[in-house]
Order: structure tokens, then C-alpha cells, then sequence
């Protein structure tokens, strides 16, 4: 992912969810793929999907039992 198109992503990731402190952020030797963060909380990543030139992003995060309680 670019630079423009992270900071694109965090930009409407944050207006969505109401929530400034959301944050995404390259990750070191991927580029197809970036972190997404609440504060210093890593919540999950965040997918760069090129399907015959029309681009999407997919936000994949994983949600452990014991964090349920």
C-alpha cells in the first residue's frame, strides 16, 4: 500500500467508526498490506485488493474468546 492510500484508508476508517485514535500504519517488507491500531493497540490488518484494476481494501481482525470476558 502507498503512503496516499494509507493515509486514504485511516482517514475514512476514522471518520466511519467516530474514533480518532485509529491507526494504520506500513508494515516492514509487505506492500500489499497494512496494521490497523487503536492508540498503540494492534487490532488487526488491513489488505490491498487489485482485481483487474479496480482496487478495494479488506480489514481482517481477529477477535480471541478470552478477550470476551
Amino acid at each position: 500500500m502507498t503512503p496516499q492510500e494509507i493515509k486514504k484508508v485511516e482517514s475514512y476508517l476514522r471518520r466511519l467508526f467516530d474514533m480518532p485514535r485509529i491507526g494504520v500504519r506500513a508494515r516492514p517488507r509487505k506492500d500489499d498490506s497494512a496494521e490497523v491500531y487503536i492508540g498503540e493497540e494492534f487490532i488487526g490488518v488491513l489488505f490491498r485488493d487489485d482485481d483487474d484494476g479496480e482496487v478495494s481494501f479488506n480489514f481482517q481482525m481477529a477477535i480471541l474468546d478470552i478477550d470476551l470476558d
